[in-house]
């Protein structure tokens, strides 16, 4: 058997954890032609037939899956070696992808992620937009929504409530006048809620999800917040219930073949206990977790 080049089982990696050409091609930037040619290539190198080809896509031989395993255990070292070779916190990063809120509780609770002795560090990155892992911009994310992607495996968080707050000494007056995210920004259903039900009302709009709450507490008006951010900052007041239909589901999701990555599980583990922990306010319930969250949304002004 000739000599292969990695970039060949690279390709060959992309289209067996995607099964198709076009999927294959949108993950690593080659077109499906070319990636096409340099499949047959790789069987014929192989003297193997490593793909099914259908209409609905490349499925795996014995072979292929044969192949496809070996490569898996070749990444999960390599990987061990870098770490191991590494040596010292923080030479490798595990990198989470987390909305403005999300992304905050996360920092101010980083005792829970980081430990003594780690061998890894993480970078806590803000985007409002879905948590997308196909191009490994990021190696953990926080989803409102199960993943269908099949290369992606998740786990399920606490539910999400949200509820209108006013600040504290906001005048009674101001109850019908609403601050929100602009409305080319609000791309969750919490920030589009007041542009649906009360665009005549809206007296300010901000281009971020921060600077919603601290116009809230201007006490200018009113708007809408994830309840573990507004039930767990002593100057602000709840106005009404719950919005029952803002309420959702939460998921951590990672790529299927990272998820056994020490580095990730790690990280994957403490973040799902982090959040279980103070499952109550997440779910507008309050309860234990409350001070501690309280103290840090309190702390930043």
């Amino acid at each position: 058997m000739k000599h292969i080049p990695w970039d060949s089982y690279q390709i060959f990696l992309a289209v067996a954890r995607t099964g198709s050409l076009s999927a294959a091609a949108d993950r690593i930037g080659l077109s499906s032609a070319t990636i096409g040619r340099r499949m047959l290539e790789l069987e014929r190198q192989m003297e193997c037939g490593l793909f099914v080809r259908s209409q609905s896509g490349y499925s795996l031989t014995g072979g292929g899956q044969a192949l496809l395993d070996h490569l898996t255990g070749m990444e999960v070292a390599g990987r061990e070696m870098e770490i191991w070779n590494a040596g010292l916190c923080g030479a490798v990063r595990v990198r989470i992808c987390a909305g403005t809120w999300c992304a905050r509780f996360l920092a101010r609770n980083l005792n829970a992620l980081v430990h003594p002795g780690d061998r890894h560090g993480i970078d806590i990155g803000i985007g409002e937009e879905r948590a997308s892992l196909a191009h490994r911009s990021a190696d953990v994310g926080i989803r409102a929504f199960e993943p269908e992607e099949t290369n992606l495996a998740a786990v399920r968080l606490p539910e999400v409530a949200y509820a209108v707050y006013s600040a504290l000494d906001m005048p009674p007056a101001h109850v019908d006048r609403w601050i929100a995210v602009s409305e080319e920004m609000a791309v969750s259903c919490y920030l589009r809620y007041p542009h649906d039900k009360w665009p005549n009302n809206l007296i300010a709009t901000v281009s971020r999800a921060e600077g919603l709450r601290h116009s809230i507490l201007s006490g200018a008006g009113v708007g809408v917040l994830p309840c573990f951010v507004g039930d767990t900052d002593s100057r602000l007041s709840r106005v009404g219930d719950e919005i029952a239909e803002l309420r959702h589901r939460s998921w951590l999701v990672m790529n299927n073949e990272d998820r056994h990555r020490p580095e990730i599980r790690a990280v994957v583990d403490r973040m799902t206990t982090l959040f279980r922990r103070h499952a109550a306010v997440f779910e507008g319930r309050g309860g234990a977790g409350a001070p501690a969250l309280s103290n840090a949304f309190d702390m930043a002004t």
